[in-house]
């Protein structure tokens, strides 16, 4: 958070300029759309097609030098650029800094998206950042390019990178209007199907380049419709005036504090937590605390527990995963049943009728400081075809077992399906609160 004071100073000098906004007073409120909504698809094709972004989610993680920061997300918003306006769609998420959109000077070989490029030439409020200037120094993603004047965008992902410069631009969230820096993408080198037809991504991360700090926002929160409704039904985000809690019938709030990264750690976008051990069907797993914190495990290389809206599914350190298997089998004993043919990676299953009956609640269990989570089945078990529940939690240590074990832990967006949860970030807290996502 150290360099939030110059992104606020920057986000005054552009509200100094002759340009006119819409107030931001009572905050922004975004929609949000399934990435698999328009897509008709049938709850297995669902279940496979989560099941595959999370397995080349953790696939990539060996190579990286701290937790991947990529995020396939499954949750999309869609929003205006310029004026005249262009309509764009990012994916939202809590696990990279950087706005960008592809733009119509990409070479070839970027990815193809549902909408045309962004074409800054057509718009009167796009202006491109200046190597010196206060926004080019914000974050890791920024450099001065090869001529000393243009502000170039360089990002590296899980799934591959991005190249392109910055600018600023005028972004319209519903009747909200406010000026960003952005990155102007140019060159993508992504994995096929990474960003599924969206336009680009709007980073809620830490760093100085996220939206929230670039609004000079403390905090947001977000709500999740369930990924296999079968209604289509929108989930919302909400940055400043407008993140709260209010949640279904005064439904219980569990507030955790946010672990502070240490002063020599690369990358300063994770929203870590304090997770001391898991339980299941009211057993303790014989985890040990330090499985779960966030430490240098190599040169450069770091390990912890973080919250990632990016991640369809969530992903426990192999210790972690391996005692919860463990536990589910002995409790579950005969309602086991195979894995459907042709699936991978699942290996708890249960027929679909005995889910609710037989599957126990997992509690998150966040120490003295925090408090306890309350998973629910439906939040870590789900449907892969019409007879067959299996548990879809991973092994951080992935699908390729020739690579090293990669000890972090993810908890991804599907076990936050409906639960409102709110970032303070001036307080440096999380809260979970169970809510109907749908009615919000």
């Amino acid at each position: 958070m150290g360099r939030r004071r110059p992104a606020l100073l920057w986000l005054a000098l552009l509200c100094a300029s002759s340009l006119a906004f819409a107030s931001c007073a009572a905050g922004l409120r975004l929609q949000l759309t399934h990435v698999d909504a328009k897509e008709n698809c049938t709850v297995d094709e669902r279940m496979r097609r989560a099941t595959a972004r999370t397995n080349r989610r953790l696939a990539s993680m060996g190579d990286v030098t701290a937790p991947v920061h990529w995020a396939e997300m499954q949750y999309i918003a869609e929003y205006l650029i310029g004026d005249p306006p262009q309509r764009a769609e990012a994916i939202i998420d809590t696990g990279s800094n950087l706005i960008w959109t592809q733009c119509s000077s990409c070479r070839p070989g970027c990815f193809s998206q549902n909408l045309p490029y962004y074409d800054p030439s057509l718009s009167r409020t796009a202006q491109p950042v200046a190597c010196n200037d206060t926004a080019c120094h914000l974050g890791d993603e920024t450099r001065c390019a090869r001529d000393n004047k243009t502000c170039a965008v360089v990002t590296a992902y899980g799934a591959g990178a991005i190249a392109g410069v910055l600018g600023t631009e005028v972004f319209t969230f519903q009747s909200e209007k406010v000026s960003l820096a952005f990155g102007c993408i140019t060159a993508t080198r992504l994995a096929q199907g990474s960003l599924d037809g969206a336009s680009g991504i709007i980073g809620l991360g830490r760093g100085a380049l996220s939206l929230v700090s670039q609004l000079g926002e403390t905090k947001f929160s977000y709500c999740l419709t369930p990924y296999f409704s079968d209604a289509v039904n929108t989930s919302h985000l909400f940055v400043g005036a407008s993140a709260g809690l209010g949640g279904s019938g005064g439904a219980p709030v569990t507030s955790v504090p946010l672990v502070e990264s240490p002063s020599d750690f690369p990358f300063d976008t994770f929203y870590f937590l304090p997770l001391t051990g898991i339980t299941v069907g009211g057993t303790k797993l014989d985890v040990p605390a330090a499985a779960f914190d966030l430490r240098q495990v190599a040169p450069r290389q770091w390990a912890g527990t973080f919250i990632d809206s990016g991640s369809p599914f969530t992903s426990l350190v192999d210790v972690a995963y391996r005692a919860l298997r463990a536990e589910l089998t002995r409790q579950l004993g005969a309602s086991l049943v195979p894995p459907p043919a042709g699936t991978q990676g699942l290996d708890l299953c249960v027929a679909l009728v005995d889910a609710d009956k037989v599957v126990p609640p997992l509690v998150l269990n966040f120490g003295s400081g925090g408090g306890d989570v309350v998973v629910q089945p439906a939040n870590y078990w789900g449907p892969v075809d019409d007879t067959t529940a299996c548990m879809v939690v991973f092994s951080s240590a992935g699908p390729n077992t020739t690579r090293p074990t990669n000890e972090t832990t993810i908890i991804g967006n599907y076990m936050t399906q409906d639960m409102h949860l709110l970032y303070d970030l001036g307080n440096g807290v999380l809260s979970f609160q169970p809510a109907d996502c749908s009615s919000m």
